[in-house]
This record gives C-alpha cells, sequence and structure tokens, in this order.
C-alpha cells in the first residue's frame, strides 16, 4: 500500500529537554493510526511536526507524497487539522465559520457557499447551520471543528483527541464521522487517551513514550504481546487465596496473582476456555470454594500498563496539558 504519512527518525529538543528521540511513523493511504502515549510523550509535539506547526531539530516527514520540512505551504494543502479544543469563531453561525474557511481556502463565494452547506449535510449540523456557534454543545463544537478541517478535502486528516470532553453520544457520533472519512479514502492520524477509542477506529497502534515508539501494530498483535487470555476466579469471601493461587499456578502460565483486598485471583493462561475448565476441576479437588470465574483477553489498558507502567483510564479521567505541548509554547 502507499503510504501517506512518513515520518523518519524524528528529533526535537527545546534546549536540554528531548521531547522526541527518533520517531518513526508509516500510515498506509486509507487507514487509520492510532497515536497512543502517557501525558509528557511526546504526542502533540508530533502532531505539530506532522502538521508544519513546529519545526523539528532532525528527522523528516512526507504528507501525500509532499516534503513538510521543504515545502510547507503545499503540505498545508493536503493537510486537515483537528486539534484538541474546537477553533470555531463563536460569534458567527455554522454556516459562516465554514463559508469563511472556504475562503480563506481561496474559493469563489459560491463555491464557499456550496461547501459550506455540503460539510454542514455530512456532520449532521444543518438544523443548526443559522445559529451561533457560541450555542453549541461540545459535541455539535467539535463536528463543526472537523468540518472545518476537511474544507479542502484533504487527503490526511489529523485529530488530535477529538473527542476529549466529549459525552458518550458525542463520542459514539464523532467515531461515526472519523468511520466515514476512512471510508470515502481519507488517511487519519489520531491521538487518543480513550483506550476504547483507538481499539475501535485504529487499523494500526503506535505506542510512544519519552519520545520513542515502545511497541507498534494492530489492537490484537498489542493485547497478545503481553501474553494469552487472563482467567480471573472469584472464591468465597474470606477465604484463603494461597490453595488457589497454588492450584492457577499448575495451569497457568507464568505466576497468578491476588488482588488485595479482594477475593479474587487471576493467570495469564494459554488456551482461555479449556484452562478455566481444568482449572475448576482443580480447584474443586483441593477443596477451594469458588463462586465465579471468567476469561477474558488482555485490554489495551492492560497492554498500556505493561509496556509503560501508567493507567491511560486513570490518565484520561485527569487530562493535564501535554508536556511538550506546554515547553513549545
Amino acid at each position: 500500500m502507499s503510504l501517506a504519512v512518513e515520518v523518519c527518525g524524528l528529533v526535537k529538543n527545546y534546549g536540554k529537554v528531548e521531547v522526541l528521540a527518533g520517531i518513526d511513523l508509516a500510515i498506509p493511504a486509507g487507514t487509520v493510526m492510532g497515536l497512543l502515549g502517557p501525558n509528557g510523550a511526546g504526542k502533540t509535539t508530533t502532531v505539530r511536526i506532522v502538521t508544519t506547526l513546529l519545526k523539528p531539530t532532525a528527522g523528516s516527514v512526507r504528507v501525500a507524497g509532499v516534503d513538510v520540512l521543504k515545502n510547507p505551504a503545499r503540505a498545508r494543502t493536503r493537510i486537515g487539522l483537528s486539534g484538541q479544543y474546537a477553533a470555531v469563531d463563536a460569534n458567527l453561525t455554522g454556516y459562516e465559520n465554514l463559508k469563511m474557511v472556504a475562503r480563506l481556502y481561496g474559493m469563489s463565494s459560491r463555491q464557499a457557499a456550496a461547501r459550506a452547506d455540503e460539510l454542514l449535510s455530512a456532520l449532521g449540523l444543518v438544523h443548526a447551520a443559522g445559529r451561533r456557534a457560541g450555542t453549541y454543545s461540545g459535541g455539535m463544537a467539535r463536528r463543526l471543528d472537523l468540518a472545518g478541517a476537511l474544507v479542502s478535502r484533504p487527503a490526511v486528516v489529523v485529530l488530535d483527541e477529538p473527542t476529549t470532553g466529549l459525552d458518550p453520544r458525542g463520542r459514539l457520533d464523532m467515531w461515526q464521522v472519523i468511520g466515514d472519512l476512512v471510508v470515502d479514502g481519507t488517511t487519519v492520524l489520531l491521538t487518543t487517551q480513550y483506550l476504547e477509542e483507538a481499539d475501535q477506529l485504529a487499523d494500526r497502534i503506535c505506542v510512544i513514550d519519552k519520545g520513542t515508539v515502545i511497541a507498534r501494530g494492530s489492537a490484537d498483535e498489542l493485547k497478545q504481546s503481553i501474553g494469552g487470555d487472563r482467567l480471573t476466579v472469584t472464591l468465597a469471601a474470606g477465604h484463603d487465596p494461597q490453595p488457589a493461587l497454588r492450584v492457577l499456578a499448575g495451569v497457568g502460565i507464568g505466576e497468578p496473582a491476588h488482588e488485595a483486598g479482594t477475593d479474587l485471583v487471576s493467570v495469564v493462561v494459554g488456551d482461555g476456555s479449556r484452562s478455566m475448565v481444568e482449572a475448576l476441576r482443580r480447584l474443586d479437588d483441593a477443596g477451594v470454594c469458588v463462586v465465579d470465574a471468567n476469561v477474558h483477553r488482555p485490554t489495551l489498558d492492560e497492554v498500556f500498563l505493561s509496556l509503560t507502567g501508567t493507567d491511560l483510564a486513570a490518565v484520561a479521567e485527569s487530562q493535564p496539558d501535554d508536556v511538550a505541548e506546554e515547553i513549545s509554547l
């Protein structure tokens, strides 16, 4: 497949502070690349360099065949950017916002009006076209911002945490919009702190930490990389976990674990359903009282925790600014 985005050896220093230490990305045309990382990992800095907003210390970037560093003006015609916060004029209507952006891209008044109408329809905002953007809900404002990023029909759309602050309904709506973009052939670079979002949307995922790539692959490949399924057994209240741990040690891969303060014991297993049957048989033979048992595949949150030592779900709740963003400002 042809590559829509090629990032090679990207380095960014602020004095003695190294924010990026050699990032490589390769995004095939018509796919979604999810960029994950804890706060301060360098996600926002990477996005700013790819979208021509920041110059790297070293490395190269090509977007839709254009060298971003040598020809940033031409590269911008191929890129649409929707940042972490909706960049819309609150005093203009939704229609006026989009027409203004289209005019800035050099379209005639008639062309700009037609494109604004087209995008309002595509993003489900026709009913609010004549309302001031300042009266829009958070989800509507994010969709209007995304519409602005699509005015020039870019080959590559960069979405920097596009669903931050949205309620579950707004997040689902945005997922649908992003899915429709890919169906139409658009390439998407997506940064997110929501693991479910990356699992749902991304064809490939790149995990960065401390300015370097520490893992890449599909969601399934990343889940498989930290082991097999996990068998979790719930013991009767107050039951000594040690006999259960000894039994599970003979069934699973690696050391079983007891979750402190709970009646849960677990172990990674190679074959989920077969291992659960065998474990329950052995637990029964050992006289261990079990009230529940289940098997689940690793989640992306578990992958992230294993790779970085950070619980990304907790990071998503706190939502502090990215360190790289603070430095660059």
